[in-house]
Formats: structure tokens, C-alpha cells, sequence
């Protein structure tokens, strides 16, 4: 035990009985991850596909707005419902809130395939956010209960490595929908993903109060506390404040890539809807899955030395994202396009499997999931309307380097955000 961390007390994987148990918590997790974003990536990369089917697209005069504003809805309702869902996580359990949201949105997944019209379109998509609304807070929360030490951002690494999986997935989604149907790969998804609901349910467990940090006493309190009087302590805390702006100001550059990018390099670079799926989602993807790893492993030995040191390793991963995006706008080529989403992709892993990790030093264990919510809730509501915003400069024709040089801008204010956040040792917290 000489090499502890000294700024945490023991993790769960210094326990001989309970290291099994905390890295089954994250591998098990780790395919839902991978399902709630192959879900969401699917509806961009099918595009093209999505549009033609539905007639009300064809009779409009401003489809990219319409598409625009369906993506936006998705994440208004998401952001909204985050905050229920972190709250009951950290009220109750966050095993029960992971299964019921991998089932509910599994179903309504199945159900999209179904859908006519933009309205029922817009209904699925709003749903879709419901359901997925529980699962992220929850799922980070019980990693971080489980890893209290010295392989939190690893953890939370691997978790988000499952994420970009998903997204990659999703990213073929264009070559499904031309050789299966768009309809059929929203059946097949939804259905795998109720399926699994069931065992996760039986092997997953919330972590124990000794590895959480959470005594008896303080749980019960916790409980005994008002929802709202939770969410007021915590944005009483300056510290939580700058992590909310942080963790939002990069995300809405992260949410255009993700939805918009397959149809950018489909028109500027004259691709067919497979080909701009893959090149917009798989390089960047596994640059991000690179970057999580290496990210989470240097966090963690930078902590060892210093309290700061996973704010400074994702400091550096957004110093790598704002020159990416300026790129990204600019770029002449495919190639010159997916070099600078790779360097985005490298830095957005290093950003993403932090988040969590720097919360848990300014927020109690018991509020972890209340936090990640209200996180959420801001960040998807302006993801939202960067998607919608994004939407209706396309159709009002403004260059592609003046939309993401704005992004850009957003990105290099939050590096002297993150640096302002004073972390605080467990001890401190409890």
C-alpha cells in the first residue's frame, strides 16, 4: 500500500473480495454504452435513407431545419428528464435505473423502425430521450462508486471506449439502410437491446456503502432530502458551476459532429451515404477510444502526484480539440477532413473520460448522479440547439469555417474554465 494515492482512500479493486465485482460493474455496462449510442448515431448516418421513406420531407421547403429541429428534440427531452434520472439513481439505485432505461428505449428503438411521418418521427425520437435520459448518470455514478481510487478514469475510460464503439457502429448505418432497410436495423437493435435488459439485471449490483464512501447514516439523509434542495447545494458550488460550463461549451461541437457530419462530407465531398457515414464516425472514433485509454491511464498516475491532475489531462484534450475543429471547417479534401477529426477524436478522449472523474472531486458520492444530470440537462439542452442552429445555417448557406470557427471559439474558453476548478480530496468531500 506505499504507492496509494494519497489524496483517496482505498479503491474498490484493493479489496481482494471486491475487484472481480468492480470491473464486472464496467464490462457489463460496457455493451449498454455501446447500445445507447449505436441507437442515436444510426438516425444520423441513415439520413438520406430516414428522409426519402417519410413524405413529409419531401413536401418541405426547409428539410435540413425539420431534421434539424428532430435531432434538437431528442436532446431537449434528454437534457430535460437527465435530471430525474440522476436524481432517482442517487436516491435509490442505479442498477434498477440502468435496466429500465436499456429496456424502455430498446423498445421504443423497435418501435422507430415502424414510424410514417415526421410527427411519429418526432414522438419516437422524444421517447427515445426519455429513456436514455436515466442510464449515463447512473452508469457513472456506480463506476465511480466502485473505482474510488487510483482507476477511476480508467474505468470511466473503458465505459466511454464502449460509447465510441457505438457511435462507430452507428456510423454504417448508411450501408444498412441500402442493404437491409433503414426499418430493419432499428427492429434488430431494439430487440438485442431488451433482450439484454434481463440478465444485466440479474448480475449487476450497486456497489456496497464501504467502497462508495457513503456511510449508513449519510445515505439515509440523503434520502430523507428534498430533490430540489440537493440540486441547490450542488449549484452553490463554484467549482460545479465551471465544470457545468466546461463540460458544455465543447459538447455542442461535439453533438454537430456526431449528427451533422455524415451529410457535411456526403455534400462536400460528393460521397455516397455509406461511404460519409464511416469516414465521419470511424477515424475519429478510434482515435477517441486511443485517447480514453491513454487519457484515463495518464490521469491516473497524475493524480498520484498531483489532486489536479485529471483537470490538467483534460485541459490538454480540449488544447487538442480547438484546433481540430477550426480544421474540420476548413478542410479542402477528405483526407485534410478526417486527419483533423482523428486530432479531434484524440482530445475528446481525454475530455470525455474525465468528466466524471473531476466531479467526483468536487461533488459528495451521494449527489454524483444529481450532478452528472444537471451536467447533462445543460449541456444536451445546447447541443440541442446547436443541432437546430446548425440546421438552419445550412439552409441559409453560411460557410462551413464561420459555423465552426464559433465552436472553436466556445472550445478555447473552456480551457481557462477547467483550470479554475479547485478539486478537493474524499476526505474533504465527506
Amino acid at each position: 500500500m506505499a504507492n496509494r494515492n494519497p489524496y483517496e482512500p482505498l479503491n474498490a479493486v484493493d479489496h481482494p473480495g471486491l475487484t472481480k465485482t468492480a470491473w464486472l460493474a464496467v464490462a457489463l455496462l460496457m455493451p449498454v454504452a455501446l447500445l445507447n449510442y449505436l441507437d442515436r448515431q444510426m438516425m444520423a448516418s441513415m439520413q438520406s435513407s430516414v428522409i426519402a421513406s417519410i413524405p413529409d420531407f419531401a413536401d418541405a421547403e426547409n428539410p435540413q431545419a425539420m431534421w434539424g429541429f428532430m435531432l434538437g428534440q431528442f436532446k431537449w427531452v434528454y437534457a430535460v428528464f437527465s435530471l430525474v434520472g440522476g436524481a432517482i439513481a442517487d436516491r435509490y439505485s442505479r442498477r434498477w435505473a440502468v435496466c429500465a432505461s436499456l429496456f424502455v428505449w430498446s423498445a421504443v428503438t423497435w418501435w422507430t423502425g415502424h414510424v410514417t411521418t415526421y410527427n411519429e418521427l418526432l414522438w419516437a425520437r422524444s421517447l427515445m430521450g426519455v429513456s436514455e435520459a436515466f442510464y449515463i448518470p447512473a452508469a457513472l455514478a456506480l463506476i465511480a462508486d466502485y473505482h474510488t481510487g487510483q482507476t477511476r478514469s480508467r474505468a470511466v475510460g473503458l465505459h466511454q471506449m464502449a460509447i465510441y464503439c457505438g457511435v462507430i457502429a452507428g456510423g454504417f448505418g448508411g450501408y444498412a439502410a441500402t442493404q437491409f432497410g433503414w426499418r430493419s436495423a432499428f427492429f434488430a437493435c431494439g430487440v438485442v437491446g431488451v433482450l439484454y435488459a434481463f440478465p444485466l439485471l440479474l448480475i449487476l449490483k450497486d456497489a456496497p456503502r464501504c467502497v462508495a464512501g457513503v456511510s449508513e447514516e449519510t445515505e439515509v439523509g440523503q434520502r430523507g432530502k428534498n430533490p430540489i434542495e440537493s440540486m441547490v447545494g450542488l449549484l452553490s458550488n463554484p467549482s460545479f458551476l465551471l465544470l457545468v460550463l466546461y463540460f458544455t461549451l465543447p459538447a455542442m461541437a461535439g453533438w454537430v459532429v456526431r449528427d451533422w457530419m455524415p451529410s457535411i462530407l456526403k455534400k462536400e465531398f460528393k460521397m455516397g451515404e455509406g461511404a460519409a457515414g464511416v469516414a465521419a464516425t470511424l477515424y475519429w472514433q478510434v482515435a477517441a477510444i486511443f485517447g480514453a485509454v491513454l487519457g484515463g491511464t495518464i490521469a491516473d498516475r497524475w493524480m498520484q502526484k498531483n489532486l489536479r491532475g485529471r483537470i490538467y489531462v483534460s485541459a490538454i484534450g480540449m488544447l487538442m480539440i480547438v484546433p481540430a475543429i477550426f480544421g474540420v471547417g476548413n478542410a479542402t479534401s477528405i483526407g485534410m477532413a478526417v486527419a483533423f477529426l482523428i486530432l479531434f477524436g484524440l482530445g475528446w478522449g481525454f475530455f470525455d473520460g474525465n468528466n466524471m472523474p473531476i466531479l467526483s472531486q468536487i461533488a459528495k458520492p451521494q449527489l454524483r448522479a444529481t450532478g452528472y444530470g444537471i451536467m447533462n440537462f445543460v449541456s444536451i439542452s445546447c447541443g440541442g440547439l446547436a443541432d437546430w442552429g446548425f440546421g438552419k445555417l445550412q439552409d441559409a448557406k453560411v460557410p462551413l469555417n464561420v459555423s465552426f470557427g464559433l465552436f472553436a471559439l466556445l472550445a478555447i474558453v473552456s480551457v481557462a474554465l477547467v483550470l479554475m476548478i479547485r478539486p478537493r480530496t474524499e476526505e474533504e468531500l465527506n
